[in-house]
């Protein structure tokens, strides 16, 4: 199992920026990429080899503040930078992908946990799984 907790992402939607015909990382999504990578040891230093397989992922975001947010929204950049840091290859991998809202935090946060198929447990409550459940 993998967990990290991150810095609260960027909105999809302020990820990604258009110049005519090409599309590139905001600035905003490359300090949020720069900074997954350095705290997970990614990017272009040393790092572990990436998790291979099926893979349930789940994360649970703290929000900065009580503003509308579209939880969605912050599963793409989150996992473009997971992927470049080398926790995993490709986010093609994942099969299971849940995200849940939870309280406002101060400067809000992302908890991130990365299971290996076959699960045991639920990747949200730790609840075990029996037999033929997966």
């Amino acid at each position: 199992m993998f967990t990290a907790t991150l810095a609260y992402p960027p909105s999809a939607n302020h990820y990604w920026r258009s110049y005519g015909r090409k599309v590139v990382i905001s600035r905003g999504g490359r300090e949020f990429r720069t900074k997954v990578c350095a705290q997970l040891g990614g990017g272009n230093g040393p790092r572990k080899p990436p998790m291979g397989g099926r893979i349930a992922l789940a994360m649970d975001a703290f929000p900065p503040d009580k503003r509308v947010r579209d939880i969605d929204n912050l599963m793409k950049p989150t996992l473009d930078s997971l992927q470049h840091a080398g926790v995993f290859f490709d986010d093609e991998q994942i099969d299971i992908l849940i995200g849940r809202r939870r309280e406002v935090v101060k400067g809000g946060r992302l908890d991130v946990r990365i299971n290996e198929f076959p699960l045991s447990a639920c990747p949200l409550c730790g609840a075990a799984f029996s037999a033929g459940d997966n």
